[in-house]
């Protein structure tokens, strides 16, 4: 087949329709169905989602937690700085992490920055895509001992909102980032993802516990999100994107029920980190034999997009995605899986729900593809 131009994922989005912010209740977002046996479409909300799902389905959710990873500082001479942590450095340090600078041009190499009462930094490398290892020294806790940085973030820090989410940055706007750019079923103490499993922030307690009741069960995975889930394709064909590497974790009840579902029973993914996660850890399996007790860890490169077949889901739960973005090919890929019909299909749908004044992206609206 030869390649597929990346045009083919493209779309105008008017500006107004890209949510800055969360729909007053979670559940009260709208759902748009897609019946792919059918060709058809249903315009719902959210707090329907039990009505598509039937006893013996599995959600399946990635319930990495959102660190408040965006920390203002300045340098020595007074400059301000954006330092935004990405992941914990190999060196097994708790105050050693690779971040993003701003400006990086300023801090290269031994440059130091700050937040009085909280840190000082110092920069230890920078590698060949921007990002810096920096070391932190943190101030004591508020017990008077030792910190680290990931406290800190959690006392100062704001959340690491997609770059189209504009804020002013006051006091209430971070409150209400920190409780809403967060799934209700986050694992707080799994602070690993950079950015939201976007998906998940439709749910409410109140709308899984109405699952439960009607026999829906639940699985986790654990996908640490990183910011090239931002990243837009490039290049002039998809297949020339070089796609970024996230770790993720499947313990053993999530790993039973992808490979062995119970009859009838749809794995209805939450996202397109679940579906990542799972279709990654469903090429990899058989290779790395894992005792009936311990969680499978790997790094996931998949790259999903048309005419890919899937292994580990059955139904897909996703927002809206950024036009030429890896995301938007995996779900083209999912509505006409081994075919690439399901990107003009695609097209049409978005197109409809443009119409109907859907709102895009994380703090926007969903679809149910069944």
């Amino acid at each position: 087949m030869p390649p597929l131009p990346t045009d083919l994922f493209d779309y105008h989005l008017p500006e107004a329709l890209i949510a800055q912010t969360p729909a007053a209740r979670r559940d009260a977002s709208r759902l748009l169905v897609v019946h792919r046996a059918e060709h058809r479409l249903e315009h719902r909300a959210f707090s329907d989602l039990g009505d598509y799902l039937r006893p013996g389905d599995i959600l399946l959710r990635n319930n990495a937690a959102v660190l408040p990873a965006r920390l203002l500082a300045a340098r020595p001479t007074g400059g301000s700085v954006e330092c935004l942590l990405l992941r914990p450095a190999a060196s097994g340090d708790e105050n050693e992490w690779w971040c993003l600078l701003r400006p990086g041009k300023k801090l290269p190499v031994g440059a130091a920055f700050g937040l009085p009462g909280a840190f000082t930094a110092t920069v230890l490398e920078k590698d060949a895509e921007g990002a810096a290892r920096v070391a932190f020294a943190c101030a004591p806790g508020p017990d008077g001992g030792p910190s680290t940085i990931v406290a800190i973030a959690n006392r100062v820090g704001e959340v690491p909102l997609p770059p189209y989410i504009t804020r002013q940055h006051t006091a209430e706007e971070r409150v209400a980032d920190l409780e809403r750019y967060q799934t209700v079923y986050a694992d707080r103490a799994r602070q690993v993802a950079a950015a939201a499993p976007t998906a998940g922030l439709h749910f409410t307690p109140e709308l899984l516990a109405s699952l439960q009741a009607a026999g829906v069960r639940t699985a986790d995975v654990t996908l640490h999100v990183g910011l090239g889930t931002f990243k837009p394709i490039a290049t002039d064909t998809i297949e020339a994107h070089a796609i970024h590497r996230e770790v993720y974790e499947v313990p053993p009840a999530t790993r039973a029920a992808v490979l062995s579902p119970p009859p009838g029973a749809r794995r209805v993914a939450v996202g397109t980190t679940t579906v990542r996660t799972l279709e990654d850890f469903c090429r990899k399996h058989a290779a790395r034999p894992t005792a009936p007790d311990e969680t499978f860890r790997d790094e996931a490169a998949l790259y999903v997009y048309p005419p890919n077949r899937f292994a580990a889901i059955d139904a897909l739960v996703t927002n809206f995605h950024q036009p030429r973005s890896t995301l938007l090919c995996l779900v083209s890929a999912f509505l006409a899986p081994e075919s690439t019909d399901g990107i003009a299909w695609l097209k049409e749908i978005y197109a409809e729900a443009i119409a109907r004044e859907y709102r895009f992206f994380s703090y926007g609206d969903a679809m149910l593809i069944l």
